[in-house]
């Protein structure tokens, strides 16, 4: 995980891999409430495989000829797995309407309506417990074995430790770390651009978002990439495949800068347009600002934002090395609803850390986040210093509505109904942890490697 540094567990991870059908990746959600049957609302308790969860909704949205805003969802779940969750369309109050929805069930791609109610609440982003995760992990060392009763043990052997890690986790709880969804893979460049508007470089931040290629990427993304870092942009634009949408959107808006200031030069210098010498046109910060705002408004926000999560995981990493479960005094501390908490003796402070009833806090830099007291808020300025930043640069002044207060958020959650079983493909882990977590996270402590 990027920029993530340090393991709370000691034992030797047993690898392997996951992901190697979606079938192996099995996420559900735990919701807040359930709905009880009566209502104007009409709830969905879905199954999906290999759809996003926007994709489901506009499917939905479009076969019911309503607007997709009517329609709501507790979290994202991912694409590359079996996942179960509650989508919601807001009043639908007749027995046609309800019949409708249920005629749906078997018509749309890749998804099962397991349940179809009614409810009296509207469904809104984030109102779950967490999510509960069923991730078999292959290709452990030993398993490769012609002889079946190596491959056995080998296997056997790998959920005796990853039984003992896990139970580990359920005691001090698992590092926060931001996972690779936030920072984009192959291409990780996402906290990159944010970096660069972090320092007022709007043209950076233009460039390693449509130029800067990638050798994990597709050939074709390298050349188009690698022709804008040229400085040909149509040739750029030219060689992109329908993939780089955002790409085009912003050297479109470029290419229309550039030819206003080319006019500008041929009329002071009293030339043709075809005379002017295109190496030395500059582009303005007005020029690349507007093409930062071609962006959707969310992806724009996006940058930033993975450079904080960026900055966390660094962050988490030390504070993980001074003590997972350990309250420090200085420590800020949240309880589940995310409310700081005050006015505790260090002993109550530590009673609530080991329940879990509170949790200590790393920030997610900005201009007003607070820091930490002690040695916590000590080793929180040191990496802010590390990097070279204040606080005061979250700003961004030359496009305000990108820069962040920052905020504090949980260094660790919390997992629960943890297991390894040994099956005859690997070893099966299903573990339930908070929302807003990554499940990542604790496969990195039981594989001890990076995990996508």
């Amino acid at each position: 995980m990027l920029n993530a540094n340090t393991y709370v567990t000691d034992e030797e991870g047993i690898g392997g891999t996951i992901r190697n059908r979606w079938e192996d990746f099995y996420v559900e959600e735990l919701p807040e409430m359930i709905p009880d049957g009566e209502g104007p609302n009409v709830w969905i308790w879905i199954e999906k495989l290999g759809r996003t969860t926007m994709d489901v909704m506009l499917d939905i949205a479009r076969d019911l000829h309503i607007d997709r805003k009517r329609m709501g969802f507790a979290g994202m779940k991912d694409r590359n797995a079996i996942t179960r969750q509650w989508i919601c369309i807001s009043n639908m109050d007749s027995e046609e309407q309800f019949k409708q929805v249920e005629a749906l069930a078997g018509t749309i791609k890749n998804t099962e309506f397991l349940k179809v109610t009614r409810g009296r609440k509207k469904l809104r982003m984030g109102q779950l417990k967490g999510n509960k995760f069923r991730i078999l992990i292959k290709d452990i060392e030993g398993m490769d074995s012609e002889d079946s009763a190596t491959r056995k043990e080998a296997i056997e052997d790998a959920a005796k430790r990853a039984e003992a890690i896990l139970k580990t986790l359920e005691k001090t709880g698992v590092p926060n770390y931001f996972g690779w969804q936030r920072f984009g893979k192959p291409r990780t460049n996402t906290h990159l651009v944010g970096e660069a508007l972090i320092q007022n470089d709007l043209k950076e931040a233009v460039r390693r978002y449509i130029g800067n290629p990638s050798p994990d990427e597709s050939e074709d993304s390298q050349l188009a990439r690698q022709a804008y870092d040229d400085g040909d942009m149509e040739k750029s634009l030219e060689l992109m495949h329908g993939g780089m949408r955002y790409e085009k959107m912003m050297i479109r808006v470029l290419l229309k800068e550039e030819k206003k200031a080319i006019k500008k030069i041929a009329e002071k210098e009293g030339c043709s347009i075809e005379e002017v010498d295109k190496s030395k046109v500059e582009l303005s910060d007005r020029a690349y600002k507007n093409a930062i705002h071609a962006l959707p408004k969310p992806l724009q926000r996006m940058f930033v934002h993975a450079y904080q999560s960026y900055l966390f995981n660094a962050t988490v990493s030390e504070r993980v090395a001074m003590g997972m479960d350990k309250y420090i005094e200085g420590d800020i501390l949240i309880d589940k609803e995310e409310h700081i908490v005050r006015d505790k003796t260090n002993e109550e402070f530590q009673e609530l850390v080991s329940s879990f009833e509170v949790n200590q806090t790393c920030p997610l830099f900005g201009t007003k986040v607070p820091f930490a007291g002690g040695e916590v808020g000590e080793m929180e300025k040191s990496v802010l210093d590390s990097y070279n930043l204040t606080k005061e640069d979250f700003e961004c002044p030359k496009m305000p509505r990108l820069g962040s207060h920052g905020l504090r958020r949980a260094m660790r959650f919390q997992v629960w109904d943890a297991s390894a079983t040994p099956t005859e493909e690997g070893v099966l882990a299903e573990f339930s942890i908070d929302k807003g977590s990554y499940a990542t996270s604790v496969l990195r402590e039981v594989m001890k490697k990076d995990v996508v």
